[in-house]
């Protein structure tokens, strides 16, 4: 298995640089992993596909708005994007700019006067451990921007589209972006079907932004993020599959935290902490029976990850289909509906 086995042509037109209205207008590609049939559908179509007494698995967590511009002592701009929160004023960030050494200060301006920000341990790349003077949070709204991933060059005029309607635990740098197209009225229909919804929370990290540059995918590192499954959770879904319903996972966050809470083929129990699962071709899933997800990035953890649920060839046959259909790809992208 090679990194250059998940790499694909993708038109730059067929990036989506703005989200659809309504959020379930955006189109759904249903691929069934038996036959490898397609389906093309709406987004709110995906009614037909859930039945009475499934679980609708869904990453509550919300982005927080983690891109911070500060300036250095003689005047340099610094750009800092905030990935996960060690304690009340440490977090490990990205960070973008010259001479980010070990005990380099630089400021954030914030109501009038400066916040300053020591540079405290370097890590991987340009990712640095940073300590405020002071919590940042209250902060953000007067100095915080919402970090939309490099490939979306359009503004967003609505902060809000960039969460999903159900975003509820801060701490994300990146949206769980398969989740945006649901609305409330949509998941109304489907609990009203007997579709039960349960919620996990993974704040997503620095490892949807760095890319699989290892020619062997095994070598590559992907970083840890933190997740949680609760209780109530952990019975839901232990009572869908007792009842022979079916677990499905909305989004690749959402599957990496069922399957690193799974236990064994026998269940799932409650879990808090960081995971590092990197699900790769050969791995096998122990919770999710189907999953809803956006189109990836050519050689990503992420496209593998589908790739192992459904198998290389026949996701890459279905991608070239997506882009000869017109199907719009990433984080605004469409959909696909793998069952």
């Amino acid at each position: 298995m090679q990194t250059s086995d998940f790499d694909y042509n993708l038109p730059e037109s067929s990036i989506a640089q703005t989200p659809a209205e309504p959020r379930d207008s955006s189109r759904l590609l249903v691929l069934h992993r038996d036959d490898g049939k397609l389906e093309h559908r709406i987004f709110r179509d995906v009614t037909d596909y859930l039945n009475a007494g499934d679980l609708l698995v869904l990453n509550q967590t919300r982005v927080i708005p983690a891109r911070i511009f500060a300036r250095k002592e003689t005047g340099g701009r610094v750009e800092l994007l905030l990935l996960r929160r060690c304690d009340e004023v440490t977090w490990e960030a990205l960070a973008g700019g010259k001479g980010l050494r070990v005990g380099k200060r630089v400021f954030v301006e914030a109501n009038g006067r400066d916040i300053s920000v020591e540079i405290i341990e370097a890590l991987t790349g340009a990712q640095r451990l940073i300590r405020f003077s002071e919590p940042i949070e209250p902060y953000f709204l007067n100095v915080g921007h919402v970090p939309l991933p490099p490939y979306i060059h359009e503004k967003l005029n609505d902060p809000e589209r960039y969460q999903t309607v159900y975003a509820k635990e801060p701490g994300s740098a990146a949206a769980p972006t398969a989740g945006l197209h649901f609305t409330p009225r949509l998941l109304e229909e489907l609990q009203v079907k007997g579709v039960r919804v349960a919620y996990v929370t993974l704040h997503v990290g620095l490892d949807t932004f760095a890319p699989v540059n290892e020619d062997n995918p095994e070598e590559h590192k992907i970083h840890s993020e933190w997740c949680e499954l609760t209780q109530e959770t952990a019975d839901a879904i232990n009572e869908t599959r007792a009842k022979g319903g079916r677990v499905i996972a909305v989004g690749t966050t959402s599957v990496r935290t069922l399957e690193s809470a799974a236990v064994g083929q026998d269940g799932i129990m409650s879990y808090h902490g960081p995971t590092s699962l990197y699900i790769l071709p050969g791995y096998q899933f122990k919770i999710v029976d189907a999953m809803i997800t956006n189109f990836h990035l050519p050689k990503s953890t992420l496209l593998m990850l589908v790739s192992a649920f459904a198998g290389r060839e026949k996701i890459l046959e279905t991608y070239a289909t997506a882009i000869r259909e017109g199907y719009r790809f990433y984080s605004f992208g469409d959909a696909m509906l793998i069952i």
